[in-house]
């Protein structure tokens, strides 16, 4: 089934409104409507009494809009602000504050957030929130911001300006020169007194939340597609920031968090930042730096950036120096879910929904934009075909998102090494989804008809030359979702699939269990490349017997099982050109009980054990290069050469 909707965001998901003309001021934003319309209200210039919106009126930022010292605006739950790009005021004069003395509560709620957004949605319509406090800063008392001339600064750390919750903002970051921008939420000088939760700002022109100097603290904060930095202080912030998802899907930022100045030595708890378009992750100017604790980072091209060669030991991490060698890759500390308040995690295009059952033949179309967001399954007679060049973007719905084919069903995947087929979560993070499962007729050791560890699932026959279907040039992100302790999803099951399935081409990047796994079976694989999957990266049990060619697996991530597990039976599979290089040590090869195979021209490199017998199996199972394996050489093999293979560095 092919379901079409538009999927959006919580910015968007707002009713339209019939708007009247303003009968409110410069001063306030009360007013009522004689008739069924909502009315528009205006805000703009000072307001200099206290002041509580309404959810019922439709507000329209106007101008600037400044809270006064000593002046309360509050702001509740499921109120909605637009910022109106046509009205004559420039970008740089769309933004509301609020002074020295002054106090701005934003009371949404996860089921009511509140909204501001510009008319247009573009980045760099407007100037944010702008928090001005008495807390300390390095630029000393009474600073000049370099955003409107506004006084900031003191001696009070434990200043409030306000709470600030469950507030998303959309279409931030106007530019002022090359030197100066305002930011989605700037926060100067602000301090411990102030509360701020459950802020989500996504596609702004300069930074999300920037800090400038103070001792506030921060959480639940989501930030998506901010062109500068997602986080950035200066001025020797001190606080916490806690709970944090950074996700960048376009092009051209800056980092997801940068840090300049002296340093106040703030903390990050829970940091979780996602790319797919590489990029630089952290980065620490002059002597400015953090201790962070919980921090995952994923698709990135670097890590930590000293910009101005400062003391990595300024930043520490997991209480350990700052190593910019090491990705940080982990699984995320925080849940892209967390925020379902405030994105559906697939930005505003339309999209069409791929689940449920598949009874006939469904070919998909690589020009649209596909999302899994839940089990799509092939049953018997049934025929999935993807085109080469379709992008599949996947729902982080763990054990509830997945492809399967079941016996009877085919899969066609018709990727080209130009023009691969994607299925990946956007933040490509382990263990978001449950990858593919093909179930086949072939032999399997647990006999006819078996049911699987994932799904249910039936499989095993009498048909070795059993064909599923046809498997080239896919690349695999993000699956590997944990059912239990003893039972996960793997990048590709495959359950019994016969020698007559073609597998070529496969990519398995990012999972949190195996990359590919044979339960029994015949099917046979050339070129997989398999690449930080946390536990195994090529698993087989149940007297699988087939042959896999050119093999190339890459692990720079502490803590996986092995490059290779074998299990059960010894029906003697073949490896043919099978490479391993690690950076992190680690066991390469595996076999358990009298488990088996024979290996042609193998290279390991960077493992601490090669070959681990777990149960005592006889070494003479497995024959490398017509050794028995206690008598093998596994560093004198020839590399597989992976230099060619272009399609497996493909993304959404």
């Amino acid at each position: 089934m092919i379901k079409q909707v538009r999927k959006l965001t919580a910015i968007l998901a707002v009713s339209s409104l019939f708007f009247v003309a303003s009968c409110g001021n410069d001063d306030n934003g009360g007013g009522s409507s004689d008739d069924d319309t909502i009315e528009v209200t205006e805000l703009s210039g000072n307001l200099e009494e206290d002041l509580m919106l309404d959810p019922d009126i439709a507000y329209q930022l106007t101008g600037t809009y400044t809270v006064k010292s000593g002046v309360t605006l509050t702001i509740p739950a499921g109120t909605e602000i637009t910022v109106d790009t046509d009205a004559g005021a420039g970008a740089t004069d769309l933004y509301i504050v609020g002074e020295q003395g002054s106090t701005i509560n934003v009371n949404g709620t996860s089921a009511e957030p509140v909204v501001m957004k510009s008319s247009n949605g573009e980045a760099g319509d407007w100037g944010g929130l702008v928090l001005l406090g008495e807390a300390t800063t390095t630029e000393g008392v009474d600073a000049i911001a370099e955003v409107g001339g506004l006084i900031y600064g003191g001696t009070d750390d434990a200043d409030s300006s306000g709470s600030i919750s469950y507030l998303i903002m959309e279409g931030t970051g106007a530019q002022i020169n090359s030197e100066s921008q305002f930011n989605g939420l700037t926060l100067y000088a602000v301090g411990s007194g102030t509360t701020i939760s459950h802020i989500a700002i996504i596609n702004g022109a300069d930074d999300g939340i920037e800090f400038f100097g103070g001792t506030v603290s921060a959480s639940n904060i989501y930030l998506e597609n901010l062109e500068d930095d997602a986080i950035d202080w200066t001025e020797g912030w001190n606080g916490t920031l806690s709970n944090t998802y950074v996700l960048h899907t376009l092009e051209g930022f800056s980092t997801a968090l940068e840090a300049d100045g002296v340093n106040g030595n703030p903390t990050i708890e829970n940091f979780t930042a996602a790319s797919t378009v590489g990029g630089v992750a952290l980065q620490f100017k002059k002597e400015s730096g953090a201790t962070i604790t919980g921090l995952s980072l994923s698709g990135y091209d670097t890590s930590l950036d000293f910009a101005d060669d400062g003391a990595v030991a300024n930043v520490q991490i997991e209480e350990t120096d700052a190593n910019p060698a090491l990705s940080y890759f982990a699984a995320p500390t925080v849940e892209i879910t967390d925020f379902a308040w405030a994105t559906s995690n697939t930005s505003t295009d339309d999209y069409t929904i791929l689940e449920g059952n598949i009874t006939d033949t469904v070919t998909l179309d690589a020009s649209v934009d596909y999302l899994l967001d839940g089990a799509y399954v092939v049953q018997d007679g049934g025929k999935l075909v993807i085109p080469a060049g379709t992008k599949i973007t996947v729902s982080e719905g763990g054990t509830s998102v997945y492809i399967a084919v079941l016996q009877g069903g085919q899969i066609e995947i018709n990727g080209t090494t130009d023009a691969p087929v994607v299925i990946s979560s956007l933040s490509q993070s382990p263990g978001g989804w449950g990858g593919l499962t093909i179930c086949g007729e072939a032999t399997t050791t647990e006999g006819v008809d078996a049911t699987a560890e994932v799904g249910g699932f039936i499989y095993g026959g009498t048909a070795d030359d059993d064909n599923s279907g046809i498997i080239e040039n896919l690349v695999i992100i993000g699956t590997g979702a944990q059912i239990n302790s003893e039972s996960q999803y793997n990048g590709i099951s495959f359950y019994a699939v016969g020698s007559g399935t073609t597998v070529n081409n496969i990519a398995v990047i990012n999972g949190a269990d195996d990359g590919v796994e044979f339960f029994g079976g015949s099917v046979n694989a050339t070129n997989l490349y398999l690449e930080n999957n946390e536990d195994d990266a090529v698993d087989w049990t149940e007297g699988w017997n087939g042959t896999v060619t050119d093999t190339y697996v890459s692990h720079t991530v502490a803590g996986f099982s092995t490059a290779v597990e074998a299990d059960g039976v010894n029906e003697n599979p073949s490896l043919v050109n099978f490479t391993a290089v690690s950076s992190v040590d680690g066991t390469a090869l595996q076999f358990k009980k009298e488990s088996g195979a024979t290996i042609t021209n193998i290279y390991l490199e960077g493992y601490t054990t090669d070959i681990e017998f777990a149960n005592d199996g006889d070494p003479a199972n497995v024959q490398v290069d017509d050794n028995d394996s206690d008598a093998a050489d596994y560093d004198a093999g020839t590399p597989v050469d992976v230099s060619g293979w272009t399609w497996k560095d493909a993304t959404l």
